[in-house]
């Protein structure tokens, strides 16, 4: 549980320095070269829908909401360590003085704020529509309600990002549809590759609690 909400806090984290860490990543593909603008919080942000997705399936709703409050919990406590040690002086032999540590690690308030606030709404929205998708389809068809609840919450959480930074003047407003196209399309993009990964940790899962497809543990 503990590797779980870490991998949310990071997200957190990282992502509040969206407008520090945006680097282009290219892509060779059938309709030719195409590259991404992204942030580099975005790099591990699939994971935490999959995450999600699993728990969803197996443990239900309610445990899925837990997860996500207890790995916001762990980003506020990470992002309290991280200003505290932004207060404690370096040591004159030490390879990263005070200037690069802020520089790399510090916290910005709007950036901050952002992000967590994106991270609470794409979550929570992922967690509905999964469950709307789940009871719609009577517990058949998981790879829908995996893929169709990701691919809208991520949309709702670069939308939200980006309108907030914006808003913020992090980010000039002439940026704000490249980086929410690129943003999105790369989230799509890794995340399509984890419907095979859902399906066989769920039948692993099933397999040793002993549930049917489509059951979730609070309901057996």
């Amino acid at each position: 549980m503990l590797n779980r909400i870490n991998i949310f806090s990071k997200k957190v984290s990282n992502e509040s320095n969206i407008f520090n860490g945006i680097f282009p990543v290219n892509f060779i593909t059938y309709i030719g070269n195409f590259t991404f603008e992204i942030s580099a919080g975005i790099l591990p942000y699939p994971i935490t829908f999959l995450v999600t997705d699993i728990v969803s399936e197996i443990y239900g709703k309610k445990k899925a909401n837990q997860l996500v409050i207890s790995g916001f919990i762990a980003s506020i406590f990470i992002m309290l360590v991280t200003m505290m040690a932004q207060t404690v002086p370096a040591t004159t032999w030490s390879p990263v003085n005070d200037e690069t540590f802020t520089k790399v690690f510090g916290l910005f308030g709007p950036a901050v704020f952002a992000s967590m606030t994106a991270y609470l709404i794409a979550q929570f929205v992922d967690i509905r529509i999964f469950h709307i998708l789940k009871e719609f389809t009577k517990g058949k068809h998981l790879w829908l309600r995996n893929n169709g609840s990701t691919i809208f919450s991520q949309l709702v959480d670069t939308s939200a990002v980006l309108l907030l930074l914006c808003s913020f003047d992090v980010i000039e407003w002439s940026r704000f549809y490249s980086l929410l196209i690129n943003g999105f399309l790369f989230k799509v993009f890794f995340a399509a590759f984890d419907t095979p990964i859902v399906y066989g940790l769920t039948y692993v899962i099933r397999k040793r609690l002993g549930l049917a497809f489509g059951e979730e543990i609070s309901s057996g």
